[in-house]
């Protein structure tokens, strides 16, 4: 077929460029997965551990939100499947598209593309090597969680089916990123617009799975519009409903159509969507660095912003009931104690889920300030400096972005939260301020991750990308540290575990300061290295 010659050159060429950033994805998802589930045969090895998280969980749509849909909580197997599969996939999917993106619309962004199409090298091979290899990277996660699975005494049943969800889960998001990568002409909104249909994914299943707790067969039906959610309905571990891979398959063969349509009508480079035409001429708020910054990233804030929205009111709607959850089971107030503090019930979970909101948009922080290597990489930042912009000015106005960005994202998700809260409580004036004050104590710890990527951009530019593993790195030692029972000075490398557990606990300035000290004395270290190295 003419359109895919050079594909398998082409694959290699991926391999050989992503050889270590596929290698890192690989390990890192298959061996949280498997040390995760591996810590359920502690945490949940007698019965009757498992019959009170059963008791706390299924009536709690909260819990159910959180995790999963919960089949049967009576094995270990069941409890692995309704603990992780929602969480692995959304991860697995996120790496999906990346990979997509990063070998179509990036290579054509750069002009890669149209010049190696010179050769003989058919118009599709680039989408089929990139498919090929994310398909290649979800296949090895699968297999490798599967046998880890099966090797800490698993079903085997179970183990493959909860593998097999996972990797086709992750093989839609990549169709998706790639029909994505064919409506625009940006990588960064192809991204965006493949993310935003993961984030969907992901509030559709904890929609429908928290339904169930209320036997709500209506919004139960949500889950089912979700691929998240089909992973979940393949039902590892408890009477396995293979056929539900026909789903993947029927939406796989639609999205792998469409985006033949989409690629067939479109030029090099080029996207379906037209480009919006800018302004004859720049306005006068564009005259600094900064503002140039705000300009290229306000999209990117508004949508998050936007999506903390709903999710802090969906947290917080939720967080009265969990009083009454905690009361009648103790096990579950000693979970979110451990998760939230020593206060109350309905303080502690603030606490749990503000700092889980802080985690979450530590991925902003970092999105915002990778931008910097994205101007540099793309040789934008080349022109850029040929004018009278200095280079700590220009990196000082994405950063100024990052760091307020943030402040902003994490207000969203307070308001929304109090809000909510606070109207379900009845005491809305004081719920507002005291959720929002949770919210924003994560700040200083969002930062830090900041201060790691200006870091790293400064002395090793070619490895920034190393600021995702180390919000991968917070992510698992914030939300599972305590679960597998890691020591207090690897929870102490998370700058999260610091932060105070408000409102549970009382405010105390001095780690919120120093960890803006050392998010300043980072960023500080990694500009100077932009000032000294060359550029490109």
């Amino acid at each position: 077929m003419k359109e895919t010659t050079g594909t398998g050159t082409l694959l290699r060429l991926a391999l050989r460029l992503d050889r270590i950033r596929a290698t890192v994805w690989v390990l890192a998802l298959s061996i949280f997965t498997v040390a995760s589930s591996a810590s359920n045969f502690d945490v949940y090895g007698t019965p009757q551990q498992r019959a009170e998280l059963a008791a706390s969980v299924e009536t709690s749509p909260a819990l159910l939100a959180l995790g999963g849909r919960a089949f049967d909580l009576t094995t270990v197997g069941g409890v692995t499947a309704y603990q992780m599969v929602a969480f692995t996939t959304t991860l697995i999917g996120l790496m999906s598209i990346l990979l997509v993106v990063r070998h179509t619309r990036a290579e054509e962004e750069s002009g890669r593309v149209e010049l190696v199409g010179s050769a003989v090298v058919g118009r599709h091979a680039w989408l089929a090597s990139s498919l090929l290899l994310a398909v290649g990277v979800n296949l090895a996660i699968a297999l490798l969680v599967a046998l880890g699975l099966i090797g800490i005494g698993l079903p085997v049943t179970g183990s493959l089916a909860f593998a097999a969800g996972c990797a086709a889960c992750g093989i839609i998001f990549a169709l998706i990123a790639g029909v994505a990568a064919q409506l625009t002409e940006s990588a960064r909104a192809a991204t965006g617009i493949a993310s935003a249909v993961l984030g969907l994914s992901y509030l559709l299943r904890a929609a429908g799975d928290a339904a169930t707790a209320t036997a709500d067969n209506a919004l139960s039906v949500l889950t089912w519009l979700s691929p998240i959610g089909w992973a979940e309905l393949l039902r590892p571990y408890t009477d396995e409903s293979w056929w539900v891979l026909l789903l993947f398959a029927a939406a796989g063969v639609a999205l792998y159509a469409v985006m033949s349509v989409l690629a067939a009508r479109r030029d090099i480079g080029a996207g379906v969507l037209p480009p919006r035409l800018g302004a004859p001429a720049a306005s006068p708020a564009l005259r600094s660095s900064t503002a140039l910054a705000w300009r290229l990233q306000r999209g990117t804030l508004i949508g998050w912003a936007l999506g903390f929205i709903v999710v802090g009111a969906a947290f917080g709607g939720v967080a009265q009931g969990m009083v009454t959850v905690a009361g009648q089971n103790p096990d579950v107030a000693d979970l979110i104690r451990d998760f939230g503090g020593a206060g109350s019930n309905v303080d502690n979970f603030i606490a749990a889920i503000a700092s889980l909101m802080g985690i979450v948009i530590g991925a902003y922080a970092v999105q915002a300030t990778l931008r910097l290597r994205g101007e540099e990489a793309e040789h934008r930042l080349d022109m850029l400096l040929s004018t009278a912009v200095e280079r700590l000015r220009w990196v000082g106005g994405h950063v100024t972005v990052a760091v307020l960005g943030t402040a902003v994202v994490l207000t969203a998700a307070g308001l929304a939260a109090g809000l909510a809260h606070g109207l379900r409580s009845g005491d809305v004036g004081g719920e507002v301020p005291r959720v929002l004050g949770a919210t924003l104590a994560q700040a200083p710890a969002v930062w830090v991750l900041v201060g790691v990527c200006v870091l790293l951009f400064g002395l090793a530019p070619r490895y920034s990308i190393v600021g995702w593993g180390v919000l991968f790195v917070v992510l698992v030692i914030g939300q599972f540290g305590k679960i597998l029972q890691l020591d207090q000075w690897v929870l102490n490398l998370s700058p999260f575990t610091h932060v105070p557990d408000l409102p549970a606990a009382d405010f105390t300035a001095t780690p919120l300061l120093v960890l803006v000290l050392v998010g300043a004395a980072l960023t500080a270290v990694g500009m100077a290295g932009v000032h000294r190295r060359d550029i490109a």
